[in-house]
């Protein structure tokens, strides 16, 4: 007797499992550094962005921020935060240098000490806000510079002071009067560098 071989529907005689399955296709070498190449120049031109728009990061120079901020420590500014609020009492401030002169420096850190409306005045080596006596845990001195003031200062304008108030050693709103808050770059949040050094202010 002739034995027929049956085949059920949609099957066939051969296993799936006994297909060859095709290697992954190896990508080239010069398509791998163009890929790299495109990551770096997109994070490039989004850091460059932010740089220019959201923070900037910023070295301090000179020692008028003594003792809060050192020569060459490197600060986190955050330049979108006045879009949203003016600058308050005791921030601490990137702005740009109004003053005149060989000295003159693109860029300089202080703090605010005045807002739009406020009466400023440096009497006995002391700082006094609309007539009362500012407590500045921030220093180490008295004010060793000359008496100032009394100043009112006008809308949208900021007194600003550095932290050093040893003599000569801060150029601030003392000698090149209130700035705008025009002038006012961003608003300086924490060190990020030496490590030893990281905090908050």
């Amino acid at each position: 007797m002739n034995q027929v071989q049956q085949h059920e529907p949609g099957r066939s005689g051969t296993h799936p499992a006994d297909k060859p399955v095709p290697e992954p296709k190896q990508r080239s070498l010069s398509s791998e550094v163009w890929d790299w190449a495109k990551t770096i120049v997109i994070a490039f031109v989004i850091m460059m962005l932010l740089n220019l728009f959201v923070f900037n990061l910023s070295m301090v120079k000179g020692q008028s921020m003594q003792p809060t901020l050192y020569e060459k420590e490197r600060l986190f500014i955050d330049k979108i935060v006045y879009d949203f609020k003016s600058p308050s009492r005791g921030e601490i401030v990137v702005l740009r240098d109004p003053s005149d002169g060989p000295d003159k420096k693109e860029f300089l850190v202080k703090r605010v000490i005045g807002i739009p409306g406020d009466m400023v005045e440096v009497k006995d080596h002391k700082l006094y806000v609309n007539g009362q006596m500012q407590v500045e845990p921030y220093t180490e001195v008295e004010i060793q510079d000359p008496d100032f003031g009394p100043l009112k200062l006008d809308k949208d304008h900021y007194f600003v002071m550095g932290d050093n108030r040893h003599a000569g050693a801060s150029k601030d709103s003392r000698s090149f009067g209130s700035v705008t808050a025009k002038a006012i770059v961003g608003r300086a949040e924490f060190i990020f560098w030496p490590v030893s050094q990281i905090k908050g202010l």
